[in-house]
């Protein structure tokens, strides 16, 4: 077996320094998650400060009686494990067209809008729609306090394997034409 030279770290300095290193790089991993998950990340560009922002803040899950308002990360990244880290790459879509002018204007924003909502809903309808089921749980709702129209959906939705994005569309970013063609 080799001696070490004088001034030649030891096994256990590496295994030190390995751990210093995987412990920051859990420690910047952790950070850039949430820092990245912050409405103040989302809207930093002017594309969502602008555009689905402003179209958020007209709808009940921005003003409402009970004051509940979920972030943008509540609804668009799901809580935890790979599906967080998924959406987080594929997100890096949305980040590189904003850096790279595909979607910096109003104008090129509404021309790429129906496509980026297709694929949200698409993400939601393959999940059951679980961002929304993280605040509403069907089996807490009291379909007899519902509208009638509600609670002919609700238990529609429940006996038919429907999820909630294929009736509430646009909930939270509603109108301009070109974003979506119905929905409440």
């Amino acid at each position: 077996m080799p001696r070490l030279h004088k001034g030649m770290p030891g096994s256990s300095v590496i295994v030190l320094l390995l751990v210093g290193v995987g412990m920051f790089l859990i420690f910047a991993y952790d950070y850039t998650m949430k820092a990245t998950s912050t409405e103040e990340f989302c809207i930093s560009c002017h594309e969502m400060a602008s555009g689905p922002f402003v179209l958020l803040q007209d709808t009940a899950h921005f003003h409402n009686e009970s004051g509940v308002r979920p972030t943008c990360a509540d609804c668009h990244i799901p809580k935890q494990g790979w599906p967080k880290i998924w959406r987080k790459i594929q997100s890096g879509r949305e980040v590189w067209s904003s850096l790279t002018g595909k979607i910096d204007t109003p104008e090129k924003y509404l021309a790429h809008a129906g496509v980026m909502k297709n694929r949200e809903i698409a993400r939601l309808q393959s999940n059951d729609s679980q961002e929304c089921r993280n605040c509403h749980a069907v089996a807490a709702m009291d379909l007899d306090q519902q509208s009638k129209m509600a609670k002919l959906s609700h238990s529609r939705m429940q006996s038919q394997e429907m999820t909630c994005i294929d009736c509430h569309v646009g909930i939270a970013h509603d109108t301009l034409n070109s974003m979506h063609d119905g929905g409440v």
